[in-house]
């Protein structure tokens, strides 16, 4: 079943990241990635913005306050079982 994907991103227009440079959210360097993740902690979207980046899935960048390391871990990790439960 096709999604209307305006309806499943709406939440992006809430994102405290929207106001940052998005450059920062898709830096290599640890120091990008622990500004982003602070940035990702005071987000009142991060809850929808990790799952889109969980279920799409989406292997770049930090979404929802995880890296794409992080979130491909969690993806192993959960195989069997619902990715929800370990970053809850």
């Amino acid at each position: 079943m096709l999604h209307d994907d305006s309806t499943h991103t709406d939440w992006r227009a809430r994102a405290r990241c929207a106001g940052f440079d998005p450059e920062l959210f898709f830096a290599a360097g640890a120091l990008e990635h622990r500004i982003a993740k602070r940035i990702c902690r005071a987000c009142p979207v991060r809850a929808q913005c990790l799952a889109y980046a969980m279920e799409q899935p989406i292997d770049h960048g930090v979404w929802g306050g995880l890296t794409e390391r992080e979130r491909r871990r969690y993806r192993r990790v959960a195989s069997e079982g619902d990715w929800r439960l370990l970053v809850s």
